[in-house]
């Protein structure tokens, strides 16, 4: 064999063994998306309040018209599954500040004739604030895996509640908003 064709073949060989760039594992998870035709929502991890975000998700997602989706996992063509939660709380805020001089003078003197001097001066100020805010914070992190178990898709994302919808359902609307871009990312693929 001669010597550049050998070289040329160890050279074929080496690149074959390179492992995939990011551009191209995101290239071949865009395409599998595009063929998606049918996605099952599997049940959300994180709580009790991951059972509503499932159901606020499933709407959004079947408002959004990508795919159908079923309630069938063995007809689908990927499974959307994550965690999630919607978390009520109160966020409690306290300061205080103080300011305080004292100064008092004394005499005395007890005989016959007593005489006596007493002073006194006194400055305080005293500042406290207390504040309780209810906060409404929602968070879900999901895949879509393929039946071989391949994530092809991912996102988290997360809400303090928007002007006028809550949490859950703004999370639920980014999460399919971020699907619909990668959606027509994977359509302008050749």
């Amino acid at each position: 064999m001669r010597p550049i064709l050998l070289w040329a073949l160890c050279v074929g060989a080496i690149s074959a063994q390179e492992p995939p760039t990011p551009a191209a594992i995101e290239d071949a998870g865009l395409r599998q998306l595009r063929a998606i035709r049918r996605v099952f929502v599997d049940r959300l991890t994180g709580g009790e309040t991951a059972a509503q975000m499932r159901d606020i998700l499933i709407a959004s997602l079947d408002g959004s018209k990508l795919f159908v989706l079923t309630e069938n996992q063995e007809r689908a063509d990927a499974i959307l599954r994550g965690a999630a939660e919607d978390l009520v709380f109160t966020d409690v805020h306290t300061s205080s500040d103080s300011l305080n001089a004292h100064a008092n003078l004394g005499s005395g003197r007890s005989s016959r004739t007593s005489s006596s001097a007493y002073g006194g001066l006194g400055v305080g100020e005293s500042e406290s604030e207390h504040s309780a805010e209810r906060r409404h914070e929602a968070l879900a992190a999901v895949r879509l895996v393929n039946k071989e178990g391949d994530v092809i898709w991912s996102t988290t994302q997360e809400s303090l509640g928007a002007k006028f919808r809550g949490a859950s359902a703004d999370v639920a609307d980014k999460i399919t908003a971020k699907l619909k871009d990668d959606f027509d990312r994977a359509r302008k693929l050749h």
